[in-house]
């Protein structure tokens, strides 16, 4: 039986565990983000000092902004803003950012609500519109859980649209952010093993998960076999998405929770 369908994290499958690169590459291709992320002064955020770490922090944020309580996500926006003080540009960045800009944190946001929006796409094609509805309205908190107004997420999904159409003009990705991110992709943050492993098939599915303006600005080749052997590895997930059970991704959010609320109660820190 067909599950119903009224929140994001009701779109979780396997396809998440490929999805996050693509993801990342997209939210920093507006440029006050991908500067921001490139020259942070916070070491503890750095996904190449930190891997792990930088993993935890983004799997407890999503957990947060989408079954937290409210007081999980007074708990995360307080944390994130501790971090979010310290980004802002200097007299030699390239570009002006403020990390604190609610603009580039809705645009984050909108990413993130790309993220569980094309993992459903990508395995099991569009939702109808009951339920596209009703995932857009619970993915507000996506934004709101940072210090994005509510009054700035736009109220439906054809505003949604509008903005990012808007959007896309904007977007750049220059050759240090381009570095940066063709790294996150390959997994170039891994002790060698894992990276020389993995790194070459996670580009692989980093390119085909984003869209074709993406890959242009990120200068990654497609082509139709390429896209070929895309199409096989998502047979594979949707075959993954029917032997995993939901609750067993639901879980693992749980376990994010209760890790950044002991955190809280022994007084550490929670990213």
């Amino acid at each position: 039986m067909k599950r119903p369908v009224t929140r994001v994290v009701d779109l979780l499958n396997p396809a998440a565990v490929l999805l996050p690169a693509a993801n990342v590459i997209m939210q920093l291709s507006l440029p006050g983000v991908g500067y921001g992320v490139l020259e942070s002064p916070v070491d503890s955020g750095n996904v190449y000092k930190h891997p792990f770490k930088r993993a935890r922090t983004t799997g407890t944020y999503l957990a947060v902004a989408t079954i937290g309580t409210e007081a999980d996500r007074a708990l995360m926006r307080d944390a994130v803003d501790v971090a979010h003080r310290q980004v802002r540009a200097t007299a030699s960045s390239p570009v002006l950012y403020n990390a604190f800009d609610p603009k580039l944190q809705l645009w984050v946001a909108a990413c993130l609500y790309r993220y569980f929006v094309d993992q459903h796409e990508f395995l099991h094609g569009p939702l109808d519109d009951a339920a596209a509805d009703a995932v857009y309205r619970d993915a507000s908190r996506l934004a709101t859980t940072l210090q994005v107004p509510e009054r700035m997420w736009p109220p439906d999904r054809a505003a949604f649209d509008e903005y990012w159409k808007r959007s896309l003009d904007a977007l750049r990705i220059d050759p240090p952010v381009r570095e940066h991110l063709r790294g996150v992709a390959s997994l170039a943050f891994l002790p060698w093993p894992l990276r020389a492993l993995a790194g070459p098939f996670n580009l692989f599915a980093t390119t085909g998960f984003l869209a074709p303006e993406f890959r242009v600005m990120m200068r990654l080749d497609w082509s139709p076999r390429r896209q070929r052997r895309f199409e096989w590895l998502l047979a594979a997930l949707r075959l993954a998405d029917r032997l995993i059970p939901h609750r067993a991704w639901i879980f693992g959010y749980q376990l994010y929770l209760r890790d950044m609320r002991s955190r809280a109660r022994r007084g550490r820190r929670v990213v």
